[in-house]
């Protein structure tokens, strides 16, 4: 079964179990690392068996790919972060956050991919935070974002995963919590990374693929020290503590089963897209599961 997921933590924590065959009964993965950039156009032209994406390519491959009910990436207090290099933002009267998130009008911005949910989050909050609108919005990889913003060469970063944990680091300061908002106006949490697989499979292939990631998740919470030298193996240098921040904060019970808080979320995210033009609208069957 060929799979792609992204190198990071969270991803070759799932995904250690069943990729090192210790899955009972699961189809055995030749595995493709990518970013998830890379794997939203994989999904885009059909490549591959099972796919990590973000949801917000959903739209854009649900008659070929069907959604997962595990493995993926969901939560609250998860979301991505506008970034700036100047110092003084976070103020919190309405008037101060106003001036600050004004400020971004006319700006360029860095963002990990147009097709992310990263960038999404973004433009549904810009549409409400800058009624101006930003500028120019820049595409790069997620871990060249803060050194550009840092070095001057784009006003602010929309950053995901690590960059949490790790933006002070490069003296940069946070203007807005894209989950913060998406949170306060909807109640949701905040959906970021999907589990997809082709449809061609067959149904009882999807259950059997579904069944096998979510045993991976438990087993890897079961033995957290088991999945360790894979996960470092992958993690770009990262250090142990914030590769730990990382696991913690995008593997918890959405990733082990969406449930109805899950599905809500995705359902609520795509088509409040949708309603703003951003994405196609969702046929009504296109997240149900066999």
């Amino acid at each position: 079964m060929r799979i792609a997921y992204s190198p990071c933590p969270n991803d070759t924590f799932v995904f250690h179990a069943w990729a090192h065959g210790l899955v009972p009964g699961a189809p055995a993965l030749d595995v493709t690392f990518a970013d998830i950039d890379v794997t939203n156009g994989m999904a885009e032209r059909g490549e591959l068996d099972v796919l990590k994406v973000s949801y917000a390519v959903l739209p854009h491959v649900l008659d070929e790919y069907a959604l997962l009910p595990c493995g993926g990436a969901l939560g609250h207090g998860v979301g991505p972060l506008v970034l700036t290099r100047e110092p003084g933002h976070g103020g919190t009267s309405l008037l101060e956050r106003s001036r600050e998130l004004g400020g971004l009008t006319g700006r360029t911005v860095a963002v990990p991919g147009e097709r992310s949910t990263a960038y999404l989050l973004f433009r549904l909050w810009a549409a409400d935070a800058v009624p101006g609108g930003v500028g120019e919005v820049v595409v790069m990889p997620f871990h060249e974002i803060m050194p550009a913003v840092r070095d001057g060469r784009v006003d602010a970063g929309l950053v995901i995963h690590e960059a949490r944990f790790t933006y002070q680091r490069y003296g940069l300061h946070r203007l807005a919590d894209m989950g913060e908002h998406w949170e306060s106006t909807t109640g949701l949490p905040i959906p970021l990374g999907a589990i997809i697989a082709k449809r061609s499979l067959g149904e009882d292939t999807l259950a059997l693929l579904a069944a096998s990631a979510r045993a991976s998740v438990r087993m890897a919470w079961d033995d957290p020290e088991a999945s360790r030298p894979y996960v470092r193996a992958h993690a770009q240098e990262m250090d142990r503590a914030v590769a730990d921040q990382h696991i913690g904060l995008y593997v918890n019970e959405f990733t082990a089963d969406l449930g109805e808080a899950g599905y809500a979320a995705v359902r609520g995210l795509l088509t409040r897209a949708a309603a703003e033009g951003l994405v196609p609208a969702l046929k009504p069957d296109a997240l149900s599961f066999p």
